[in-house]
This record gives C-alpha cells, sequence and structure tokens, in this order.
C-alpha cells in the first residue's frame, strides 16, 4: 500500500512545476553522496510526460555531470585532509601511488563504466579527484556516459512508455524488489570486489 502511494505520488510530482527541480537535485547529490539512483524520479517523470523526455533526460544529465565535479572535488580536497594520513598510518601510501597510476592510465573507461552502469557513479567521481585524474577528463568522459545512460533510458521510455508503465503498474512490487535486489547487489560488489 505504501509503495503504491510513494508511486502515486512520484506521478504527480511530475504534473508539478517543482518536477525538474527535485529530479535536478537528487541527479546532482548522487553522483557525490546520495545512495538512490536519479533513476527512480527519471523513469516515473517521463512515463507520466513522455513529451517532455528529452528535456528531462538533459536536466538529468546535466545536474548529474555537475554534481560529479562535486564529487571530483570531495575526492581532490577531502582526501589530502583524511586519506593520506590514514593511509600513511597503516604504510599503504605506496600502494596507493601505484594505484593511482593505474587509475589514472584508464581512469577514462572507469568513468565511462561507472557513468553508464548501476555501478555507484559517486565512487568514481570520488576516485578520480583522489587520484587527479584530470578534471577536464573526467567532465568530458562524465558527460558522455551520464548523457548515453540518460539519454537511451528516455528514448526507450518515449517509444515503449505505454506497454513499460502498465508493466510497472501491474506488477510494482516485483519491479521495486528487482530494483533493490540490483541497488543492494551493486552496492556488495563494490564493497566487495
Amino acid at each position: 500500500m505504501m509503495l503504491r502511494r510513494l508511486y502515486d505520488w512520484t506521478f504527480s510530482l511530475a504534473q508539478t512545476p517543482y518536477a525538474l527541480y527535485a529530479l535536478a537535485f537528487v541527479a546532482f547529490i548522487e553522483s557525490s553522496v546520495f545512495p538512490i539512483p536519479p533513476d527512480i524520479l527519471l523513469i516515473p517523470l517521463i512515463l507520466a510526460a513522455p513529451n517532455r523526455a528529452w528535456l528531462i533526460a538533459g536536466i538529468c544529465t546535466v545536474a548529474s555531470v555537475l554534481g560529479g565535479g562535486l564529487g571530483y572535488y570531495i575526492g581532490a580536497e577531502l582526501f589530502d585532509a583524511l586519506g593520506k594520513p590514514i593511509l600513511e598510518f597503516y604504510g599503504k601510501m605506496a600502494a596507493f601511488g601505484e594505484f593511482k597510476d593505474r587509475f589514472n592510465a584508464y581512469g577514462h573507461w572507469a568513468v565511462l563504466t561507472a557513468g553508464i552502469t548501476p555501478f555507484p557513479y559517486k565512487v568514481i567521481t570520488i576516485t578520480s579527484g583522489a587520484t587527479g585524474l584530470p578534471f577536464a577528463q573526467f567532465m568530458i568522459w562524465s558527460l558522455v556516459a551520464r548523457a548515453l545512460r540518460f539519454f537511451i533510458v528516455a528514448a526507450l521510455l518515449w517509444k515503449f512508455g505505454a506497454p513499460i508503465k502498465d508493466f510497472i503498474e501491474k506488477r510494482l512490487g516485483l519491479v521495486f524488489t528487482i530494483f533493490i535486489i540490483l541497488l543492494i547487489g551493486t552496492f556488495y560488489l563494490v564493497k566487495y570486489l
């Protein structure tokens, strides 16, 4: 019952003048600190207003990339204050140096992969800042990845929205359960791999 109310509320949010602001806010903070992906709002907003699919995807993309910039800043500035002393205390600063070199050699692939897949993008935004991946390179690959992800979702929902909406509404519990399993599974993979 509560899940249905949340779903209905999200669809009613799409009809308000605040819908795009809410999406932008969630997309921004998800890229640096928030654990829930913006798809939780992106999908219902596009399903509720398919004629605005491209605008919704564009706002989500821009906000997410700007939030990625904040994540990069967190990695760059807070790592020096907190991360380095901890690594030095445990004698792991040399190991971080090796990791940093490897990450920066292939960092654009990490940004691209995390930006498109369900992998928590915030992990890569913060790591990119901590390792000193060139900021311009980080932002370009973030823009490419996030645009691909959100515009592909928008295109699919724009084209096949009505059947998808019917499927979600008829099987809301199942869809929500699968979403939670994928979310927890992704966090588990990040933590243990």
